[in-house]
């Protein structure tokens, strides 16, 4: 007598069955995703930053954390973590809760850093969810009064011209300070010799003092010298007008379509619901459509530049793409590599 065997269902009803498993999974998700948002925020929500307090980042972020505590309802109390190009602060917000409770107040500087920095474990990218664009903040090229340019156009010319008698200064390898004049190097053909300082407040006083020809700073950094007549305020490397800097020119005026500015930007942990995200989002615009953030924004040197979740995702993606190919072109490699 023959066994019987077990008749076993065609294998594409096994698929048939996981994928209506998962269409109900994602049916049961999406109410109590909806939920949460709903109730969302129902307790003080922590924004991070990389860098210590007092400097440009740490500046706007508490200028929209306080705002937004008004918006949402709930605290938004700004955190400092420090260290690593805010890449300590960016670790411990990819690892945090995705629950819209822990946000990072991140900036392009953290797009080189994992470029610089590939064995880093965060992906700006991929280790986060981008909330909002918020702010850019204009930079300065400050040279001291004796320096022989004084246009943009005077700039390129002197340096494709007598390149090998200069060196500028930037606070860092990898900031956009440095990847910017990268660009502009790349454009004249100029092998000027960078010279990474630890901030503008020992660049400014090595530009007047002589000690270093070029600078590349903040607007407020370089401006406030400049008005006191210490030192020159030669170009904008974006091409936005800032409050009380309308009077510099751009370097677009010699390089059409040069346009560098960092971003600032707030993200959240991967895998955050979109509901949360969206209200999110709501909320940093509705501050930054108010003419007083506008003027709050502008004391700090920075401008309102407003994304939304999707824009942001691609700004990112582009600029990630634009350092990368100047990184490599020009051969730029991390401190101490």
């Amino acid at each position: 007598m023959k066994a019987t065997q077990a008749i076993r269902p065609p294998a594409h009803r096994h698929a048939l069955r996981a994928m209506a498993a998962l269409g109900l999974a994602a049916a049961l998700s999406a109410p109590a995703a909806w939920a949460q948002a709903q109730k969302y925020p129902d307790k003080p929500i922590r924004l991070i930053v990389g860098y210590s307090a007092g400097g440009g980042v740490d500046a706007v972020a508490r200028l929209l954390g306080t705002r937004l505590s008004n918006v949402l309802g709930q605290q938004v109390l700004v955190e400092n973590r420090t260290g690593a190009t805010g890449l300590i602060a960016a670790d411990f917000v990819a690892k945090a809760p995705p629950d819209g409770y822990t946000l990072m107040m991140g900036d392009s500087a953290l797009l080189a850093a994992k470029l610089l920095q590939p064995k880093i474990a965060i992906d700006p990218l991929t280790s986060f969810k981008p909330v909002a664009g918020a702010f850019i903040s204009p930079l300065m090229i400050v040279v001291g009064n004796d320096f022989p340019a004084k246009t943009p156009a005077e700039l390129v010319k002197e340096l494709k011209a007598n390149a090998s008698r200069y060196s500028y200064a930037t606070s860092g390898v990898g900031t956009v300070q440095h990847l910017g004049f990268e660009m502009l190097k790349q454009a004249t053909g100029s092998p000027v010799v960078h010279v990474p300082y630890r901030g503008a407040a020992q660049i400014v006083p090595d530009v007047i003092g002589g000690q270093i020809p070029i600078g590349v700073v903040s607007a407020t950094a370089g401006m406030a010298q400049a008005k006191a007549g210490k030192l020159r305020a030669l170009a904008m490397m974006n091409t936005a007008k800032l409050e009380g800097a309308e009077s510099v020119p751009p370097l677009a005026d010699a390089l059409p379509g040069f346009d560098v500015a960092p971003r600032i930007f707030v993200l959240a942990p991967a895998g955050t619901p979109n509901e949360i995200v969206d209200k999110l989002s709501a909320a940093v615009k509705a501050v930054l459509d108010t003419p007083e953030a506008g003027t709050a924004a502008a004391a700090q040197g920075t401008l309102r530049a407003y994304a939304t979740p999707a824009q942001l995702g691609k700004d990112m993606a582009a600029e990630t793409a634009r350092w990368k190919k100047i990184i490599a072109e020009q051969h730029i490699v991390a401190e101490g590599s």
